[in-house]
């Protein structure tokens, strides 16, 4: 597919007409006014009466903060057997098809994105090429290798480390290489053959240590943790996010609310395993995704209901989970009992802050003016913000994205 195109940036562009949700609230009457890159005045309409620059309608919409997914796989492309796939392909065939998905995303209404672990550092070539806006793209954030313990999950591309010195070795490489994030596999998964989702892979001792490192060199640390036993060591060691967190208990969710640790829940990945069965994805896959998909349901509901933090990631790449369709975790949050407000803050305000993107996730005055405007009113039907057939555009930094067919 072609690479997006961007149109001018406006001196001066009013958004009026329709309703604004600012990540928290929704408010109406009000105008939001971008200058340049960023938002300069969100106030009552009566105030930009006599406006006399660029007029933006939007009666009938909502205009709301660009989505942030905080769990993706660029190098993947959502193919039923995505390592196969992907181990068929040249470096250079990798590295656009990361370009590829990361735009697809954006056409999608995904204004950034944290990369949960690629092949080689092979996908920072895209991050820093959309980020310094090279090519068009969302804002990316990106963990480099995942780190596992030999046979563990993932270990087929990620950085193997065994024991604490090795461990703590594996993230300081990770750092040096130039990763944002240092992600760290607690658990086994369903998408490595052989492996058990409920088993504990690091022990406290390694994975404790390795996030201590991450966090001595400013990085913020992910654990792909599904069984309880690893949910708990990556909690107990500082973990800032969960990943999946399929096996959570009551002991698990009362650790994280007391450190405030962020659950991301990737739902859309499980859904799209089961939901296209016989479809080209593994038999391991299939069979692992059935025996964890009501309990991973249950979890994520218990910590929503507890009042635990959630952050929205979807674990795109993953098979028939595509890039460009990221904002369908919406509706499957509100399918387990979220509010739709509360989805919509998770893919915002809540992402944003576990991201360390201050400048984004919220529309406020001198925020960077990432707008995602949809039709209808969102905190009332998730599916507004959800399904892309209900998106008018997205802007980017004040820079309105150009359509794309969706992936």
């Amino acid at each position: 597919m072609s690479t997006p195109h961007a149109s001018t940036p406006q001196v001066s562009t009013l958004y009026a007409g329709g309703k604004v949700f600012d990540g928290e609230s929704l408010l109406a009457d009000r105008g939001l006014l971008v200058q340049g890159e960023r938002i300069a005045r969100i106030a009552p309409l009566a105030e930009f009466e006599g406006f006399a620059g660029t007029r933006i309608d939007t009666a009938g919409a909502t205009l709301l903060p660009g989505l942030i997914d905080c769990h993706v796989h660029l190098i993947y492309s959502g193919d039923g057997d995505p390592r196969a796939v992907c181990g068929r392909m040249s470096v250079g065939q990798i590295v656009l098809t990361a370009l590829d998905n990361a735009q697809a995303s954006l056409a999608g209404g995904i204004a950034a994105l944290r990369d949960c672990g690629g092949k080689d550092y092979l996908e920072f070539a895209v991050r820093d090429a959309c980020n310094r806006g090279t090519f068009q793209g969302p804002a990316i954030r990106c963990a480099g290798r995942m780190i596992c313990m030999t046979g563990g999950h993932g270990n087929y591309i990620g950085r193997v480390a065994d024991g604490v010195d090795e461990v703590v070795k594996a993230v300081r490489e990770q750092v040096h290489a130039g990763s944002d994030l240092i992600k760290i596999m607690a658990t086994g998964g369903v998408m490595t053959p052989g492996v058990n989702p409920q088993d504990a892979h690091y022990s406290p001792e390694e994975i404790a240590a390795g996030i201590a490192e991450g966090h001595r060199f400013h990085r913020p640390c992910a654990s792909h943790a599904q069984g309880r036993d690893g949910i708990l060591n990556a909690v107990y060691g500082g973990i800032d996010s969960i990943e999946h967190g399929i096996f959570m208990d009551e002991v698990c969710c009362q650790a994280m609310l007391e450190r405030r640790t962020f659950l991301v829940p990737t739902l859309s990945a499980v859904r799209n395993i089961l939901a296209h069965a016989g479809e080209g994805v593994p038999d391991y896959a299939v069979e692992k995704a059935r025996a964890v998909a009501e309990t991973h349901r249950r979890s994520i509901k218990m910590y929503y209901e507890a009042g635990g933090r959630i952050a929205m990631g979807t674990d795109a790449g993953t098979p028939f989970n595509r890039h460009g369709q990221n904002a369908l975790e919406l509706a499957y949050m509100v399918e387990i009992g979220m509010t739709p407000a509360d989805a919509l803050k998770a893919a915002t305000v809540n992402a944003a802050e576990l991201n360390r993107m201050p400048e984004r996730g919220r529309l406020a005055e001198g925020k960077l003016a990432d707008l995602l405007l949809v039709e209808g009113d969102p905190t009332q039907d998730i599916a507004m913000a959800a399904e892309r057939k209900n998106h008018r555009f997205l802007v980017k930094g004040g820079m309105r994205v150009a359509a794309r067919a969706a992936g």
